[in-house]
C-alpha cells in the first residue's frame, strides 16, 4: 500500500464564486456595474460620426458603425437619469461604448469612461426595492452590493426597454 503525501501539504482552492463585473461611471458623481460577461466589447465613440436618427428617444444617440454593422449607440445616463453626460465638452471629447448582446441584437451603451473590473459575489447582491433607488433608475437594476459598494444593472432589462418597443416596432 502507497500512501502519498503532499509535501506542500496544499488544499484545492475552493470553488471561484464571485463574478468579473465592469465599473463605469454614471452621472457626473456616480458609478455603476455591468456583468463583464454581458459586454462584447468596449469601444471609445467619436460623438461626430454618429448619425442622428429622427424621430427617436432623446437618450438615443443615433446609429455607429461597428464591424461594418448598424449600431445603435444609447446615452445610457439619458436614459436612467434623465441627464445627457454629452452636454459636457469633455465626455463628448472621450465618451466610450460598451457594447451589449441580448440574443442577435447588439446596443452600445455610452457612457463617460469605463473604470475598472471587479470581482463580487452577485448571490449577495441586494434586492432593488423602491425608496433605495430613485424610480427612474429601479427598472434598471439588477441589484445593490453590500456596504455600498455600487449598484449592478440588468442589461436585459436595458435592452428591452419599453422605449424601444414604441420605436422601431422592438427592434433597436
Amino acid at each position: 500500500m502507497t500512501i502519498t503525501l503532499d509535501p506542500l501539504n496544499l488544499e484545492p482552492l475552493p470553488p471561484e464564486n464571485r463574478q468579473r463585473l465592469l465599473r463605469f461611471t454614471l452621472g457626473l458623481e456616480e458609478s455603476a456595474l455591468l456583468p463583464l460577461e454581458e459586454i462584447a466589447e468596449i469601444l471609445k465613440v467619436d460623438i461626430t460620426e454618429i448619425l442622428p436618427v429622427p424621430e427617436m428617444p432623446s437618450c438615443v444617440l443615433g446609429i455607429g458603425n461597428w464591424r461594418g454593422k448598424m449600431l445603435w449607440l444609447v446615452d445610457l445616463n439619458h436614459l436612467i437619469n434623465g441627464e445627457s453626460l454629452l452636454l459636457s465638452e469633455t465626455v463628448a471629447e472621450s465618451a466610450v461604448s460598451m457594447v451589449v448582446q441580448l440574443n442577435d441584437q447588439f446596443l452600445g451603451l455610452v457612457v463617460q469612461q469605463v473604470n475598472d473590473i471587479e470581482l463580487h459575489e452577485l448571490q449577495q447582491l441586494q434586492p432593488a426595492v423602491p425608496g433605495l433607488f430613485p424610480s427612474r433608475l429601479l427598472p434598471f437594476v439588477l441589484g445593490a452590493l453590500p456596504g455600498g459598494n455600487g449598484i449592478v444593472l440588468d442589461v436585459k432589462a436595458i435592452t428591452q426597454c419599453p422605449l424601444w418597443q414604441l420605436h422601431g416596432g422592438g427592434r433597436y
